[in-house]
């Protein structure tokens, strides 16, 4: 069996990068951060998703010596110049508190009107290992930011993103839908067939 790292203690970002790599890559198994002995993880650093998800990957393959994919992912608001962007995570302080991102971000775009409300997130995906080129893909995800939280699902910026196409949130979409539209659903899909032909599935 094949094993890959995802430099990640995100159980929910594990269980979709298994969702979708699993079918692609048969007898991969898929580890995350619980799985590995402890290492420094990097800062991130870097003013790119691409940057940021390179840093990860790269630190991951030097502590264990495991193929290893990393992202970095975040929204981008129109109407903030593309921001959060790489900030999102941090957007209200250090803690990494989605419920005050949300509502921080519900505030600054309080004034703003429906119609240019637009935002994207945005996923970068690296994939690195001891004997080949780095790999990294790109996904997106279009629609706007709706006026307030709805939803149980997803994380992150869920409950107040509303893809294009749909009158829910990405929080009150099933996992299946949500994984056939998210950014970073598209990246890993198309990550996953770079995977397969590295490891010789």
């Amino acid at each position: 069996m094949s094993k890959v790292l995802l430099a990640s203690n995100n159980k929910k970002k594990l269980e979709e990068l298994r969702r979708i790599l699993t079918p692609i890559v048969p007898g991969i198994e898929v580890l995350g951060l619980g799985d590995v002995p402890p290492y420094d993880e990097p800062a991130e650093t870097e003013p790119t998703f691409e940057g940021n998800a390179l840093l990860k990957a790269h630190a991951a393959l030097k502590a264990t010596g495991l193929p290893s994919i990393a992202d970095d992912s975040g929204i981008c608001v129109d109407a903030l110049n593309g921001m959060p962007g790489v900030l999102s995570a941090r957007w209200s302080g250090p803690a990494k508190d989605n419920h005050a991102n949300n509502l921080l971000l519900l505030g600054q775009l309080e004034d703003v009107p429906d119609e240019r409300r637009g935002a994207s997130f945005v996923a970068a995906v690296a994939f690195v290992r001891p004997d080949g080129p780095d790999e990294i893909v790109l996904g997106e995800m279009r629609g706007s930011v709706i006026r307030s939280l709805r939803g149980t699902g997803g994380f992150g910026y869920d409950v107040l993103f509303q893809a294009e196409g749909y009158d829910r949130t990405t929080a009150e979409l099933s996992v299946e839908e949500k994984d056939a539209i998210s950014h970073r659903g598209k990246a890993l899909r198309s990550l996953a067939p770079i995977v397969a032909k590295a490891l010789g599935s």
